[in-house]
């Protein structure tokens, strides 16, 4: 961070094992705030990956998404989504739907499509009672924290998403794309280098192949950006492996991953991941009214169990399109 960020915020709090958090101090106005501390914030995300902004008093959807868009270039849709979420107003959202039981595993938005958000925002409308925090860990560090070996398998071959889209599981075709219409759906993925085939049950199976480990766009460092380990199916809760593969069998899951040639990845390689990123976790327990910024190619974030009522805003910022994220350039080493 630069000086000059400092000296706008002094009261940024840094300490191990915690996102950089900014105590905001008594705000009256949120949106003339975010206004005015908008190039400072973005300076500590540069520098650090993260910010959470303490004292906000975000309370309301209306009030969130103008901060939102104050503090962003641009807010955009949410296509390819893995799980549900609710509308609140173009380009804000609730958090994806997922038990509030079960931990949500580190992992880049969208980090399995061409054009992905360069920025996330979360503001936490209403604190849960315990537990799920939206927790942060760089993807720097992560990369040079796993072995060498599987790394570099995955920076030469990429890795393959698979994902089988119904009315039962998962997001539905409408939730993904925005529309049922299979025309619309093929000729999106065509453009979106993303291999479709409708099955007899009229479910869709698609795979798209993508690089493991990039640059950032800015910095140019490399990044460990991938959602390998949270997609695979050695990360769900067994009870529920166990029922979708008896129920729709291996390749009907609603979504997968494997190797870039198309290999299974084993167990002790996703273990080995969440490892990896457990080690190198920073969290901080939202209290209501929390703003969260996250550099989306740098950090990647997940949302730990909780308990009681949650809710959690998000908005995907300043889509970005990395020129190593098509298949044809996958295979090289970022």
């Amino acid at each position: 961070m630069t000086s000059s960020s400092r000296t706008l915020l002094p009261d940024l709090d840094l300490r191990p094992g915690s996102p950089p958090v900014l105590r905001a101090g008594a705000v009256h106005d949120a949106r003339a705030w975010a206004g005015a501390h908008r190039d400072a914030l973005r300076a500590v995300v540069a520098g650090h990956g993260s910010v959470l902004v303490r004292g906000l008093g975000l309370g309301d959807p209306d009030t969130t998404a103008d901060v939102f868009r104050l503090l962003s270039d641009s807010l955009m849709p949410d296509r390819e989504s893995f799980a549900p979420r609710r509308t609140y107003a173009d380009g804000v959202y609730s958090s994806s739907k997922w038990p509030p039981n079960q931990q949500m595993c580190m992992h880049h938005e969208l980090s399995y499509a061409l054009d992905l958000p360069g920025l996330m925002l979360f503001a936490c409308l209403d604190a849960p009672d315990g537990g799920g925090a939206t927790a942060v860990a760089d993807a720097v560090d992560v990369l040079n924290a796993l072995p060498g070996a599987l790394t570099e398998r995955f920076a030469r071959e990429g890795w393959l998403l698979t994902r089988t889209y119904n009315d039962e599981i998962g997001a539905t075709l409408a939730e993904s794309f925005g529309t049922e219409d299979r025309a619309a759906v093929e000729g999106y993925c065509r453009s979106h280098a993303i291999e479709t085939a409708w099955q007899d049950d009229g479910s869709l199976h698609t795979r798209q192949r993508r690089a493991a480990v990039v640059r950032h766009p800015v910095t140019g460092q490399p990044c460990w950006f991938n959602q390998i380990a949270f997609l695979n199916e050695w990360t769900m809760d067994p009870e529920v492996r166990e029922y979708l593969v008896d129920v729709y069998g291996p390749d009907g899951l609603p979504f997968n991953t494997r190797h870039g040639n198309g290999d299974p990845i084993g167990e002790d390689v996703v273990r080995e991941i969440n490892a990896v990123y457990e080690a190198h976790t920073a969290r901080e327990p939202w209290r209501s009214g929390d703003l969260l910024l996250v550099d989306n190619i740098r950090t990647a974030h997940g949302r730990e169990p909780f308990e009681g009522p949650r809710e959690v805003l998000a908005a995907l910022a300043d889509p970005v399109r990395l020129t190593d994220r098509t298949p044809t350039t996958g295979t090289r080493t970022a």
